[in-house]
């Protein structure tokens, strides 16, 4: 049996910042030593490493320039935004299964520089699944989330000024973090409103920042978790999710484009779960733009369809409110790491040292992109 059997027993983050020197490589071995640190476990002892498809440091130089020894278990989980969760998950599994003892998880990257993103190498003839999308004039993932937006729009009447209370509850969050590439800045509705449109309905605030760092996960048996220096985080329940005839970062072409890969991915995970969204006291949804924060409110349970706009002008995503969601500043407002960091503040918020704590937060939701294959987590202390 999966559930609880592991434990999240260490964090690790570097600083976080527009751009930074130091490579990938660079970044990704200081995360992985301050986790490691924060567990209180040699890097000898490290025997599994995870991390995404598209991270560019290969295992192999990781391992070595850490001091790990001998390795049983090696992964990558695919598609960007919605790999984190499956990172973290894959390994969870693999340490439940016996195969392996100690395992570090992390992301490092720098999108700082414009020729690091995705779309910076698009090619002039498309012969992926990308054709479906990109001679139409949908060449960055804003640009796809925007057409799902305004269909929503369409569909349930969502208005900006709900919208715009994703963000502003973010950056509420980050002005309470010193670490959040958005702390200094005060964010207001006017503001919101005002703000130049990226991708028509979505405007600046609507999107994840460009920043450089690294973080890192340490996960170990529950046995031996607390024997670790900082209190563990259970995983309680993991599944990943992809629906039918899906493509990345569109559904377009399905019979309902707004049931994203997090319906099927939900459904899996609740009924793994002895925990379910009434049980939730904190969430951390994937938050690269704005309206994939209110699709996973209504896929993973919180609202019906449709309501996720007035949840969400009500003030509940707030600290108070029923479901405080990205209490870091998430990607919006603290640093965008393909979700990374969303992991990281679930483990602060469980442990109970977070910046803005929520008072007896004792289980967390963590999520991966909506609208890609994605994954989720549900933890606990």
């Amino acid at each position: 049996m999966f559930k609880d059997k592991t434990a999240i027993v260490g964090i690790g983050e570097t600083t976080f910042a527009k751009n930074l020197e130091e490579s990938e490589f660079q970044l990704a071995c200081r995360a992985i030593k301050a986790a490691l640190d924060d567990a209180g476990i040699a890097p000898g002892e490290v025997d599994a490493l995870s991390c995404y498809t598209y991270e560019e440091t290969p295992e192999f130089e990781v391992a070595r320039s850490v001091g790990m020894g001998d390795v049983h278990y090696l992964s990558q989980s695919p598609h960007g935004g919605g790999a984190g969760c499956g990172a973290i998950g894959h390994l969870a599994l693999s340490i439940a299964a016996g195969i392996a003892n100690v395992g570090v998880v992390w992301r490092s990257r720098k999108r700082g520089s414009p020729t690091k993103r995705l779309w910076a190498g698009v090619n002039s003839v498309v012969t992926d699944h990308w054709k479906w999308t990109r001679p139409q004039g949908l060449v960055r993932p804003v640009d796809e989330v925007a057409v799902l937006t305004r269909r929503y729009m369409h569909e349930y009447g969502l208005k900006r000024e709900e919208l715009a209370e994703v963000a502003l509850a973010m950056r509420k969050f980050a002005r309470n973090n010193p670490k959040a590439l958005m702390h200094a800045r005060a964010l207001t509705l006017d503001q919101y409103m005002e703000a130049r449109m990226i991708s028509d309905p979505l405007c600046l605030f609507d999107n994840c920042l460009e920043s450089d760092g690294a973080i890192a996960l340490v996960l170990t048996r529950s046995d031996r978790a607390t024997d670790c220096a900082k209190p563990p985080v259970y995983i309680h329940a993991f599944s990943q999710g992809m629906t039918a005839q899906h493509q990345l970062m569109t559904d377009y072409h399905s019979a309902d484009p707004l049931r994203s890969s997090s319906w099927a991915c939900a459904e899996n995970l609740w009924r793994q779960s002895d925990i379910g969204p009434a049980d939730i006291d904190v969430a951390q949804l994937y938050d690269a733009f704005a309206p994939l924060v209110l699709f996973s409110l209504e896929a993973y349970g919180f609202c019906g369809r449709g309501e996720a706009g007035a949840f969400a002008a009500e003030g509940n995503l707030r600290a108070g409110g029923k479901l405080p969601v990205n209490t870091s500043g998430g990607s919006l407002s603290e640093i965008y790491l393909h979700g990374m960091n969303l992991a990281t503040e679930a483990v602060k918020q469980l442990r109970g040292d977070a910046l803005t704590q929520i008072e007896g937060a004792s289980t967390c939701l963590v999520t991966s992109c909506d609208t890609t294959p994605n994954g989720a987590l549900v933890l606990r202390n």
